[in-house]
């Protein structure tokens, strides 16, 4: 039960990170949940190196969201500077 609630609130943090970064993020909506869930461990592993969360524990809905915005940026660079070269 535990991983069904992790999906669900790392769709719903993937789409608020979609609704918060300007521009026309074309991801279906298993890859914004999957992002979403990224996004919570990359702001889980970087609030844990800053010293804002204890070793083990996750990161908070607002981090998560930063997390997930942090992502799709990166996402959004990353398959823009392929620039067109699918099918």
């Amino acid at each position: 039960m535990h991983y069904v609630w992790m999906a669900l609130v790392g769709f719903v943090v993937g789409l608020i990170a979609r609704a918060v970064l300007p521009g026309t993020q074309s991801v279906g909506l298993i890859l914004t949940a999957v992002l979403g869930i990224v996004g919570s461990f990359v702001a889980g592993f970087i609030g844990q190196a800053v010293g804002w969360y204890q070793a083990g524990q996750g990161a908070g809905f607002i981090g998560s969201v930063v997390g997930a915005v942090l992502v799709l940026f990166i996402y959004s660079k990353v398959t823009a500077s392929q620039g067109g070269s699918g099918s």
